[in-house]
């Protein structure tokens, strides 16, 4: 009875052992083709690369995410999650939700670059859903504040959260000739994208279209 009785104990905790494992496989995949999404973008990035470094191998990425396109989109949609988990938005102070997204892009570069290959090669794909809510959250935050009146409405809930999250990552996308010639990287960028949207969401900015 006793070998019995151990083979018993012991298949109980193998589907344990490979759950863990199979989790720590797909971690390691995962962190490997973000680096390799981030300096390569997704036509660069090579499926065969991203398996060595992630001490995996390629028929294993392709069970667990089916293509190279559907693993960017797990990638990013996981980087999409851990920035918005980290970056505390607040309707009733959007300069300060800016200043904290400034901060952010200056911690975590490579999600910044994720999202401009995001940006160049995905310019109409299919949304990606963690994309989609996380936006329909903070616009429907603007246009609740909007309608009770805390909130300018010279700009749609829309305009508002693309011109806020636009100022806040504008030193990210400067040319290094243009950059050379700004403020330093720091306290003074900073406090030039708070300033610059507190203009904006106190109303004190006209805007210069047609409405």
């Amino acid at each position: 009875m006793q070998p019995d009785s151990y083979l018993r104990g012991y298949t109980r905790r193998m589907p344990q052992v490979h759950d863990r494992d199979a989790a720590a496989t797909r971690a390691r995949i995962l962190d490997a083709a973000a680096a390799e999404f981030g300096q390569f973008g997704i036509a660069g990035a090579r499926v065969d690369r991203i398996a060595e470094n992630a001490s995996a191998n390629k028929a294993m990425l392709y069970r667990y995410f089916g293509s190279k396109d559907a693993l960017f989109d797990a990638v990013f949609s996981a980087h999409v999650l851990a920035f918005a988990d980290a970056v505390q938005f607040d309707v009733a102070d959007l300069a300060g939700y800016a200043g904290r997204l400034f901060d952010s892009y200056q911690d975590r570069p490579l999600t910044l670059r994720l999202t401009h290959w995001y940006q160049l090669e995905r310019p109409n794909g299919t949304p990606l859903q963690a994309i989609v809510e996380s936006n329909d959250r903070k616009l429907n935050a603007i246009a609740a504040a909007q309608a009770e009146g805390s909130l300018t409405t010279d700009y749609s809930p829309t305009e508002l959260l693309v011109l806020v999250r636009g100022i806040a990552m504008s030193w990210n996308n400067l040319t290094p000739e243009l950059d050379r010639q700004s403020p330093e990287a720091g306290a003074k960028r900073r406090s030039l994208v708070v300033d610059a949207v507190r203009l904006v969401t106190d109303g004190r900015a006209s805007p210069s279209s047609p409405r």
